[in-house]
């Protein structure tokens, strides 16, 4: 950490929102219409019937395809 990060905390980034848990439970993936896992860990919504993770920014999932990213395999 810099000297200027240590008096600008403000400088680090905040931490993810998680998503609210009743939107999880109405949520699925729009190509696949399947269940999604909520990776807390990296902030995403998984979708394992489509191979694809979609992320979550200021706890708002982001369903569009062309934003999500590909699983690792």
């Amino acid at each position: 950490m810099t000297e200027s990060q240590a008096d600008n905390p403000a400088a680090d980034p905040p931490p993810p929102q998680a998503v609210d848990p009743r939107l999880l439970e109405i949520l699925v993936c729009p190509l696949t219409k399947q269940p999604l896992v909520y990776d807390r860990a990296r902030n995403e919504l998984i979708s394992r019937a489509a191979g694809i993770a979609y992320p979550v920014r200021g706890g708002i999932p982001i369903m569009l395809a062309d934003e999500a990213r590909p699983l690792d395999t």
